[in-house]
């Protein structure tokens, strides 16, 4: 077994190093991002923290486990004031916006592949007088800084939840390494499985996740990075257990099916009235 695995990731890593850096980014961002904000204000937190929550206890609200996962951000890759910031993969803002309002003398600078959710986070810095932050929009996979001098590239990037939809870590890396200043840091928090890596594939109708919500797709095994480590080197590595995503899930479903009444005429306005229903029950 041990032997059939290690053949099987041998395979994978190859497959990675021949790929782009990414795959049906278009579809993948149409399956998470064509819904409107209003949607996610449904049934995210109020951070609007769309990936893995930190609950400290069986007592925490999705509202302080959202708290308590950006403040291990703040701990973890070693984020301060007035450093330059570039948050990779934004999704609609919930570490951009609460960096920018925690760190005032910081420069934010957020990437998203969304439009839709760049102009919530625009308009939610305007709500909050919140002036140190600018939002880009753009493929990962393409996306140009240009030629940056020391002064203009990074202390720090951060990305969450956003290397799982790469399949080109190695090329990936080496892009994001250009932008880091010679002292700079990436801090990448993605979810994985335990022992095994894999591409998400639509084989049959099981394959309902792959097929709706994450063509495109890599499950990285909890030491995939470590493979790809030419332009950046791995300083620390840690582990949360699974409990942290399964509690932010079901937060998320509880409040998604007491918003029914509120989502369903979006979804129909989305998808069409006919798929409505079925389409509350993928989400």
């Amino acid at each position: 077994d041990g032997e059939f695995c290690a053949t099987r990731l041998a395979s994978l890593l190859d497959e990675l190093r021949a790929s782009p850096i990414a795959v049906e980014t278009d579809a993948a961002n149409a399956q998470h991002y064509e819904l409107p904000a209003s949607f996610f204000a449904a049934h995210l937190g109020p951070h609007f923290k769309y990936s893995c929550c930190l609950y400290a206890d069986g007592t925490s609200t999705l509202a302080q486990a959202e708290q308590a996962m950006l403040e291990l951000y703040e701990r973890r890759a070693l984020l301060a004031d007035g450093q330059r910031i570039l948050d990779l993969g934004c999704g609609w803002g919930s570490l951009s916006l609460w960096l920018a309002a925690r760190y005032p003398n910081a420069e934010i600078v957020a990437l998203s592949n969304s439009h839709g959710q760049r102009a919530h986070i625009e308009a939610q810095a305007a709500i909050r007088k919140l002036r140190n932050i600018r939002v880009l929009t753009g493929n990962i996979a393409s996306f140009d800084f240009g030629q940056l001098s020391e002064r203009e590239r990074f202390d720090r990037i951060v990305s969450i939840e956003m290397f799982e939809h790469m399949k080109n870590y190695g090329a990936l890396l080496a892009r994001i390494a250009g932008w880091l200043r010679s002292d700079g840091k990436l801090f990448v928090h993605l979810f994985a499985h335990r022992t095994l890596a894999y591409h998400f594939e639509v084989r049959d109708r099981s394959d309902w996740m792959s097929k709706y919500f994450f063509t495109g797709g890599t499950m990285p095994s909890e030491s995939l990075l470590l493979h790809f480590q030419d332009d950046l080197a791995v300083k620390r590595h840690w582990w949360l257990n699974g409990t942290h995503y399964e509690r932010t899930a079901n937060d998320w479903l509880a409040r998604l099916d007491d918003a029914k009444p509120t989502v369903l005429p979006i979804l129909a306005k989305t998808y069409g009235a006919a798929d409505a229903t079925r389409w509350f029950q993928r989400w």
